[in-house]
This record gives C-alpha cells, sequence and structure tokens, in this order.
C-alpha cells in the first residue's frame, strides 16, 4: 500500500531507520572488495543498463542485483506512460530549470539532507553544485525524454542512483562518524520519499506561484512519473508516492513544516548553488533569476535556504490588482518601466530565458569536468 496522509506519522519514523537492503548488501561488498572504481567506471562507459541486457560480464552479485531491479512499479500502466510524457510535452523547460533550483535547494532544507550531502566527499567542496547538478541532471533529462519510461533508459539510470545511494549509507556507516540517534539511516527511506516529494509536488506548487497553469492531467503525469522513479529507487511499495496529485500534496503539506528547518549546512549549499548559477546568469540577469526562485519557493522558505533578497523581489511579484509585466532581459531585467497587464505572466519572460539558460548550465554540467553518470563513492570528506 502506498504511503498515505492517515498513518504517515508512524510510517515516516519506520522509514527513517531505514535503508535498502538489497543496495546496501551489494555495495558494502563492492567496496570491501575495493572495486567500485570498476563500477564507476561501468557507469562511464555503459550508456544504460537496460533491462534483458547482457549482463554476464558483470560480477556476479551485481548482474543479479540489476535482474531483480528490473521489474515495474506496482499497478504501472501505459495510461501512466502516456500521462508523464504529456506533461513533459507541455512543461519539460520550465519544470527542469525548477527541478535543478528549487527541487535542489528544498533537499538542502531538510537539515538531514544537508549535513548526508555536505559531508559526502565526491558531492562537497568546490565542484559540489556542479556535480550535484550533473547528477541529478542526468535524471531530469532522462524524465523527460520520449520513451525514456519504455526503453528502460530511465530505471536504468535510476538504478544507478539507488546504487550512489547505497554507497553514501555505508561510507558513513563505516566511517563510525554517523549520528544514528540524532539523524536516523544516511538516505533512509524516510528521505527518499522526501526528496520525491520536492521534485514533485514541491515543483507543482511552485509552477503555480509563478502563475504556470498545469492541468489536473499533467500534474497527475508528473506525479506517475515520480511514482516511476521512487520505485527504481529501491523505495518499498508500502512508501511509495501514490499516483494520486491531491493526496501526494496533502502528505506534503502535512509533513514539510516538520522536515524542512534552516541549518547552517543547508544555508552554504544554497550559497554554492547561487554562485553556481551566477556563471550562466550573470548582473541583473542572475538577481531576477534568483527573485523568481525565491517567488517559486515562497519567501518563508526561501529565507530558511539563505536566498538572497534584493530590490528586485518586489518588482518580481504580481500585484493583486494586475500583474506587473516588466520586460528588457539582456537590458537589465525589471530594470525598466513596468506596465500593468491584467492576466498577462509577469514570469514568462525570465522563465523563458531562464530555461533556456539553465538548459546550458545543465549541458555544462553533465559535460565539462564532471562525470556524466552518477557515481559511487568510495571515501568521505568535509569542505569545512
Amino acid at each position: 500500500m502506498p504511503l498515505t496522509a492517515q498513518y504517515v506519522a508512524q510510517e515516516l519514523e519506520a522509514a527513517n531507520k531505514a535503508g535498502d537492503p538489497e543496495a546496501d548488501e551489494l555495495v558494502s561488498d563492492l567496496i570491501d572488495n575495493r572495486e567500485v572504481d570498476g563500477v564507476n567506471a561501468l557507469f562511464r562507459t555503459i550508456g544504460t543498463l537496460k533491462p534483458g541486457d547482457d549482463h554476464s560480464h558483470l560480477p556476479p552479485r551485481l548482474a543479479d542485483f540489476l535482474k531483480k531491479a528490473e521489474a515495474e512499479p506496482p499497478g504501472w500502466t501505459a495510461a501512466d506512460v502516456r500521462a508523464a510524457e504529456k506533461f513533459f510535452d507541455r512543461h519539460r523547460g520550465e519544470v527542469s530549470m525548477l527541478q535543478g533550483t528549487v527541487g535542489l535547494i528544498g533537499t538542502y532544507l531538510s537539515p538531514t539532507g544537508a549535513f548526508t550531502l555536505r559531508s559526502t566527499g565526491r558531492l562537497g567542496g568546490v565542484k559540489g553544485p556542479g556535480r550535484r547538478l550533473s547528477q541529478s541532471s542526468r535524471l531530469f533529462i532522462d524524465m523527460d525524454k520520449k520513451g525514456a519510461m519504455t526503453d528502460g533508459t530511465l530505471a536504468a539510470n535510476v538504478t544507478k542512483v539507488r546504487l550512489v545511494h547505497a554507497s553514501v549509507r555505508q561510507l558513513h556507516k563505516k566511517s563510525g562518524k554517523w549520528d544514528y540517534a540524532k539523524w536516523g539511516e544516511p538516505v533512509s527511506q524516510k528521505y527518499t520519499t522526501g526528496a520525491a516529494c520536492v521534485f514533485s509536488t514541491q515543483i507543482l506548487q511552485a509552477m503555480g506561484n509563478l502563475g504556470i497553469d498545469v492541468s489536473k492531467d499533467d500534474a497527475h503525469g508528473f506525479i506517475c512519473a515520480w511514482h516511476y522513479v521512487g520505485h527504481y529507487l529501491g523505495t518499498p511499495d508500502k512508501w511509495l508516492l501514490p499516483k494520486d496529485a491531491d493526496e501526494v500534496e496533502r502528505l506534503w503539506n502535512q509533513e514539510r513544516d516538520k522536515e524542512w528547518q534552516k541549518s547552517e549546512d543547508g544555508v552554504f549549499m544554497t550559497e554554492q548553488a547561487v554562485e553556481y548559477y551566477r556563471k550562466f546568469l550573470p548582473g541583473p540577469s542572475h538577481d531576477a533569476f534568483i527573485a523568481m526562485v525565491r517567488t517559486a519557493l515562497t519567501d518563508k522558505y526561501a529565507d530558511m535556504a539563505g536566498l538572497p533578497k534584493s530590490v528586485l523581489d518586489l518588482a518580481a511579484k504580481p500585484l493583486a490588482a494586475g500583474h506587473e509585466v516588466v520586460s528588457g532581459l539582456g537590458g537589465g531585467l525589471f530594470g525598466g518601466a513596468a506596465e500593468k497587464a491584467t492576466g498577462v505572466n509577469p514570469y514568462k519572460e525570465i522563465l523563458g530565458v531562464a530555461s533556456s539558460a539553465f538548459r546550458e548550465m545543465e549541458h555544462y554540467a553533465v559535460t565539462h569536468d564532471q562525470d556524466d553518470q552518477p557515481q559511487m563513492h568510495q571515501e568521505l570528506g568535509d569542505d569545512r
């Protein structure tokens, strides 16, 4: 039975103590036998590990794991695929940009998640934002590709992320430094379910905050996509997000303020992300972009994350009496005179430019001095 709001409290407590036993056992063995580099080489050189591929060249225990991981999500149908693909047909650019901004920053608002990411060596340090974006972007890019849910491409790459999560859990366990009483299990099932909420229903809310109209059918399709991803991340059926957009939103609204809190790690990682975005949207464009992200996230959560404010924040908000439409990106967005235009989305211009710039950012992240596939970790580090 999927996770629902009715028994969420006790289930999330249990999920916070749960890892992914099959993946954890496999990865622990790979680490103990110093085989992680070989698996990472496999991730880099094989575009996909699709269902039905010949895995005879792989270590038997890895091949067995991949075979078991091929099963489709419970109740998965061709209609779910069509619904998901229709959503991405309509909202591909803006949703990818919002997942890579609002979504990633949202994961930093979980103190446990922020601490986990910051303390995991290969995701920390100066290249942290680019690496996090590159590995997340691989998933976002695959999600919106036509046919990725039917040809096994998305399932394969999500399974790789599942192994990365297991490597983080095992390395924290082997380090002896993880406070299980305080944090629960590293990258627990609770964290995975929460992240799925952030990247699905929180993004739908962000789209609404920006005046992007998403139909009920399209919202259902996007939630279906994350139901699919959650399954291949190794989430047990009982904690898997349902394919009901309204139910997922109720769940998230109920739990968000228990899970999202300001933390030093979260603010640090948000600062890194903001500086990384500046490379692709410099000057006034960057300020307008951050103002838009603040609006998408809402001031309450933007302040928790430490997103900077500027004089553009007021200009970035639609007025109750009518929208403020400000033109002139490139000449200084929000820098010219504003014109009233009731019924016109005031974010249309910045959304279009930001989506285009974010595609460039994603391409850079997955091609320029970054691994374009998820990478398992063999050591922990700290950037402080």
